[in-house]
């Protein structure tokens, strides 16, 4: 038997300092079989002294950190924990964006294999896109795969389209029974949340302008309904003060960061869940799979992204204008009113989920892509580590992952 391979993930924030979606898609990459593939994570603080600890069994090294800037952290010994970690590594997986990691990823040694999780791109900081640019085209030009998740991220990007030959599409994947049942307990609770908010909306996610909860709380005042904000961030505050400023404060309940039972709990209780992110900053929306898997009905937002791709129009879900508070209004009080319509949504939501979303489905893709990023650089090798992959031919065929 083969030994497993020595998986290495980075990136910037790990938990418990921080949630969402990438964190997220790292602890499902790290549910592989120990036979199989054998992971660790090297991060930054957010705040503080290094931290060595463990996350549901796997290794984590977290080194300290100054702070944040650009929503980066200032973690100055992080590149020389990079540079010793991946010595040891088969497949240094480099969850991006995270600028640190772009700028040592030419000193990994020539046989370890450089796969680019690529879940963005650097939104916002036109002055950090610029200086750092340099640096992920040569990560770019290292690397033996890129995955992404849909492929409107690589017809988008200018910095991927010249490397679309090592490009790989990877939907991400959920554990669906997990979001599908409830233990006795959590049904419980999630009749508790009923009986109090019969016509609640459920919105998840971090507290940040890309997710367009402004325009959700907006929406509100239109609303016969409930709107439960599940999630932390920058914006807690003015959001708050938004919701009081235009009446909705008795019909918003902001929860904070609640676990995944907790979350799980809430979309059971829920009609549907609410998503209106406003920019490509929202690549792809764990949080839809989830509330599909579940059997809720989604209102999502016309972004040129997976977003509503994933639950789509009329299908799984009601389609509206990213930063429209009307048609949302629109789009949440129709699922309200016409149950019938909430529940054709809701079961086609949970089979899609279980047909083209699972966690098995996820993890067996992804580990083609490490075993070909390995084929590649062993080639790559064998040619003089020339930094490009000589054989075409070697790529994980796009068709086998196409958008769903």
């Amino acid at each position: 038997m083969s030994a497993a391979l020595k998986i290495l993930h980075t990136y910037k924030i790990y938990r418990p300092d921080i949630d969402g979606g990438i964190p997220y898609a790292i602890a499902m990459l790290c549910r592989f079989s120990s036979v199989m593939v054998s992971n660790a994570i090297l991060v930054a603080r957010r705040f503080g002294a290094s931290k060595r600890y463990r996350q549901n069994g796997v290794p984590v090294e977290a080194v300290w950190s100054l702070g944040t800037l650009f929503s980066t952290p200032v973690a100055p010994n992080y590149p020389f924990a990079w540079v010793a970690r991946a010595r040891d590594a088969d497949v240094v997986v480099h969850h991006a964006p995270f600028p640190l990691t772009d700028f040592v990823t030419g000193l990994m040694p020539p046989r370890v294999a450089l796969v680019v999780f690529w879940h963005a791109e650097i939104v916002g900081y036109g002055a950090l896109r610029r200086l750092v640019a340099p640096a992920i085209r040569r990560t770019l030009a290292r690397a033996d795969r890129i995955v992404v998740s849909d492929q409107s991220i690589i017809d988008r990007s200018s910095f991927l389209q010249p490397f679309g030959s090592k490009c790989v599409v990877v939907p991400y994947g959920i554990d669906v029974g997990f979001w599908r049942h409830c233990t006795a307990a959590e049904a419980g609770t999630a009749q508790d949340i009923r009986s109090r908010h019969p016509r609640m909306i459920a919105a998840v996610g971090r507290l940040v302008s890309y997710k367009g909860f402004d325009v959700l709380i907006r929406a509100m005042k239109d609303v016969d309904g409930h709107l439960m904000l599940i999630g932390e961030g920058p914006l807690d505050a003015s959001l708050k003060q938004l919701a009081a400023n235009i009446g909705v404060s008795d019909r918003v309940t902001f929860a904070g960061r609640l676990t995944e039972t907790e979350v799980k709990s809430h979309l059971h209780a829920a009609r549907m869940l609410a998503f209106p992110s406003v920019t490509i900053a929202e690549a792809f929306g764990i949080v839809q799979l989830e509330a599909m898997a579940a059997g809720l009905p989604i209102v999502n937002t016309a972004l040129p992204t997976a977003v509503p791709v994933i639950a789509r129009h009329e299908r799984e879900a009601l389609t509206v204008a990213p930063g429209d508070a009307l048609q949302l209004s629109a789009a949440l009080t129709r699922l309200l009113d016409d149950e019938a319509l909430a529940a054709r949504l809701g079961a086609a939501g949970q089979e899609r989920a279980i047909d083209e979303y699972s966690e098995a489905r996820f993890l067996c893709r992804m580990k083609a892509v490490y075993d070909d990023a390995v084929a590649a650089r062993q080639l790559a090798c064998s040619h003089g580590d020339r930094g490009f992959l000589p054989n075409r031919d070697l790529v994980v065929a796009k068709d086998d992952f196409r958008r769903p």
